[in-house]
């Protein structure tokens, strides 16, 4: 009876130890399994756009993201050396320790020497200026016998002589001439990127006015490549309203064609 019950006891203990032993492995392997999975599990790219390079590169070491940049473009207006676009997109999933690609506004922007346009009509002064990287600004008209005759050239709110050091992509305003007799008529920019409205809008003697920006806008890319999808004043098909009028745009970052590109 006794060695039975001391059989019994001892089976039990080995039974107890065994289980023990199992339980311990069954943790043992799940803490390796969590780490294993915690290693190569997908991390989501952090949004760069907007940030310096610093500070882009403290958010992706804190994010076990790598970062490099790519390439530089010029931007005026904008800060230098902070982040335009990276590739693969914010939200994209990833393995750890990816590398993302960066774009950046450039450090050192090019410069190039003012040209002289005072004398020139405003077609031959946009295309003068575009030869050298310029941009047109703002139209400023003034009374005068010649119509779209550029009488000066501003940069900054003063007049800026030829052969000045300016930075490449700089927007130049002109003071042009208005005898009085003529008006303008407003195009239909709608389903327009912003760089093209903006020039259209010169080749009809009118300037931008205050830009506005739907929900859909959320980085300073977004805002520079986004579409006209609605305007103020509307389209007209007379030519009454002055030279130099304001047109206020409304921007989105989808396309949304206008009535005759819908039929086209």
């Amino acid at each position: 009876m006794k060695k039975s019950s001391v059989r019994k006891n001892w089976f039990l203990r080995l039974l107890i130890k065994g289980a023990v032993v199992v339980v311990l492995l069954l943790i043992i392997t799940h803490i390796f399994l969590s780490l294993i999975t915690r290693h190569n599990r997908e991390l989501a790219v952090p949004d760069f756009a907007g940030m310096t390079v610093t500070d882009a590169g403290v958010k992706a070491a804190d994010e076990s993201i790598r970062i490099e940049i790519t390439d530089s473009i010029f931007i005026p207006g904008m800060q230098r050396g902070i982040v335009l676009r990276q590739n693969p997109a914010a939200g994209n999933m990833v393995k750890k320790n990816r590398r993302v690609l960066l774009t950046i506004n450039t450090i050192s922007p090019k410069m190039v020497n003012m040209p002289s346009v005072t004398g020139y009509s405003l077609r031959q002064a946009k295309a003068e200026l575009a030869a050298k990287g310029l941009n047109i600004g703002y139209l400023f008209y003034v009374p005068d016998m010649a119509t779209n005759n550029v009488l000066s050239q501003k940069f900054k709110g003063s007049h800026i002589p030829a052969g000045t050091p300016v930075e490449s992509g700089s927007s130049i305003d002109l003071e042009v001439g208005n005898n009085g007799e003529t008006n303008a008529f407003i195009p239909d920019l709608t389903g327009m990127p912003l760089n093209i409205a903006r020039d259209i809008l010169t080749d009809n003697s009118l300037n931008i006015g205050r830009i506005h920006y739907d929900n859909t806008i959320k980085t300073y890319s977004d805002s520079v490549s986004g579409f006209v999808y609605r305007q103020n004043p509307q389209p007209s098909a007379e030519a009454w309203y002055p030279l130099g009028t304001r047109i206020e745009l409304y921007l989105r970052a989808q396309r949304e064609k206008s009535p005759v590109m819908q039929k086209e």
